[in-house]
């Protein structure tokens, strides 16, 4: 396979343990760019929030293009482009907050690199340190007149079941969203045509470049269609049993060079 680009899914996958990309991967992601592969990044994470943290992650000057926010947003270095595509309305919003508003939970909407939250709890706080996004409380009411991104729902993983749950009971008739879990704490909700395999598409295309033709890494169950769609969809070991059953390969933990290793042996031909 000649490998035109790599997308990488961010948090569990390229990013350490310790939030940082670990210097053997660092160094394999700089070998690949210099044999013309396009280097990018495809994440939940807003595309305002990833570009203020690169320095952080220790990949600043290393990212080409771009995913963001699960597929809705696409940012190109290379070219200087930016879209942004199919939010979800505010009302919608609105109401699926309401349908979870009696459980151990609460919510965020990433914006410009800011988490929105409509209350100040121990969840958008321990997301607000995870992600190193700071967060803000609105007033939903007046926050979410226009249309917005994407909703996180945050909870406790041991009440992760009980959101699953309650999400099969929400419905409405005017707009269409859908739903699934994105991490041990964290369920979404975006638009249907929003994914990250169809972001990957859109930025490709200013490219000229095919989904056969790039690798993917990634951890979590959002990362299933961007592994199934790819030319070679790689996982990390730490990966979802989902994401994993559609994997071409396993490769070793995000702690263990995962991807370092995989782009070294198969990529680099070392």
């Amino acid at each position: 396979m000649n490998v035109k680009a790599i997308m990488c899914d961010i948090d569990g996958t390229l990013l350490s343990s310790k939030g940082v990309v670990t210097p053997k991967t660092v160094e394999m992601i700089e070998k690949a760019r210099e044999k013309g592969i396009l280097f990018g990044l495809s994440t939940g994470r807003d595309v305002n929030s990833i570009q203020t943290l690169l320095k952080t992650w220790g990949i600043d000057g290393l990212v080409d293009m771009i995913v963001g926010t699960g597929g809705a947003e696409i940012y190109d270095y290379t070219l200087d482009i930016s879209k942004a595509q199919y939010p979800l309305d505010g009302k919608l919003i609105k109401e699926i907050a309401r349908h979870y508003e009696d459980m151990d939970c609460n919510f965020a909407i990433p914006e410009d690199g800011i988490l929105f939250a409509p209350k100040d709890d121990e969840h958008i706080q321990m997301l607000s340190k995870a992600d190193r996004v700071p967060y803000q409380v609105v007033n939903y009411d007046d926050y979410l007149q226009n249309p917005k991104p994407k909703l996180i729902i945050i909870c406790k993983p041991e009440d992760m079941n009980r959101i699953i749950e309650r999400s099969k009971t929400f419905h409405n008739d005017e707009f269409k969203a859908s739903s699934l879990k994105t991490a041990s704490v964290l369920y979404e909700y975006m638009d249907p045509r929003v994914s990250k395999t169809a972001g990957l598409i859109e930025i490709l295309k200013l490219h000229h470049i095919d989904l056969k033709e790039i690798v993917t890494f990634g951890d979590a169950d959002n990362d299933y269609d961007m592994t199934l769609n790819a030319g070679v969809g790689v996982v990390m070991a730490n990966g979802s049993e989902k994401t994993k059953s559609v994997a071409d390969y396993i490769t070793d933990d995000n702690d263990h060079d995962g991807i370092g290793n995989y782009i070294e042996k198969f990529i680099l031909g070392k």
